[in-house]
């Protein structure tokens, strides 16, 4: 697939999405929040891709909504009857909420690897994935607030599972910019490298170590750890017992055994 705003290279196993507006901080205008999810709907159906890994040309990883985006929103959603008016902006705001529920969706692990700016829509966004890596100097915050709105695609929601409910409701409220060292001391972020080569470096490494696990378990895990997340411990518990019921008895459980007694390294299909 052609892409105007992201690019998408696969590479062992590993996708790599990139947010590729670098002269405007890569802000999110309409045409990047639609093309994040066809890539990740691209990479959830793609059998090569194991693991994907979504960064940000230039000097930041996300600026947020393009402002402009803002601006025509209004024009977007005109209508002279007024609950028509308000379906239309909702219709908008649910498929926004799409856009950044693909990386979740996603059955492929997602490691959102962020330096610069991680702001706004951007937090939205990289709270999605999986796992979040950080380059020291990275800034991460929840703006809405400063922008007389209510943040509405995700952070409110996902936030508090991440770093606790006081933490949440403190950047929510405030909008103020945390650090990456911050970030990773309130576990928003699993680690802080010194720059963007040696994030994007650690985070093809990690990507690479899934890649080589069994599809059909890490893909198994995800869904599992999503389910849980959502649903009571005895929820958890019945989900993954039906689920390993229909799914356990797979030819990558035969590799991996094969692998240990010869001492090999197991080599899972697509």
């Amino acid at each position: 697939m052609s892409y105007d705003t992201i690019t998408v290279e696969v590479r062992q196993q590993v996708a790599h999405v990139a947010l590729n507006r670098p002269d405007k901080a890569n802000s999110l205008n309409e045409a990047m929040w639609q093309e994040l999810q066809q890539a990740m709907e691209w990479c959830d159906a793609e059998p090569q891709v194991r693991a994907v890994v979504l960064s940000g040309n230039g000097k930041h990883f996300c600026a947020g909504i393009d402002l402009a985006m803002l601006m025509n929103m209004q024009r977007a959603i005109e209508d002279s009857c007024e609950a028509r008016k308000r379906d239309k902006l909702r219709r908008l705001i649910v498929g926004l909420q799409a856009n950044v529920s693909s990386l979740e969706l996603c059955r492929k692990p997602v490691i959102a690897a962020i330096h610069g700016a991680c702001v706004g829509g951007a937090l939205d966004i990289v709270l999605a994935a999986d796992i979040r890596l950080a380059a020291e100097g990275a800034v991460f915050s929840v703006r809405e607030v400063d922008v007389g709105m209510v943040a509405d695609v995700g952070s409110l929601q996902r936030l508090a599972r991440v770093v606790g409910e006081g933490n949440a409701r403190e950047l929510a409220l405030t909008a103020r910019d945390v650090p990456a060292d911050e970030a990773r001391a309130m576990q928003l972020v699993n680690r802080v490298l010194p720059d963007r080569e040696a994030l994007l470096q650690a985070a093809e490494a990690m990507a690479l170590q899934i890649a080589a696990k069994s599809p059909l378990a890490v893909q198994g895990t995800k869904e599992i750890l999503n389910y849980s997340r959502d649903h009571s411990v005895a929820e958890g518990l019945n989900y993954v017992a039906t689920w390993n019921a229909a799914m356990l008895m797979s030819e990558d459980i035969q590799v991996a055994v094969m692998a240990a007694v010869s001492g090999e390294r197991p080599v899972f299909r697509d």
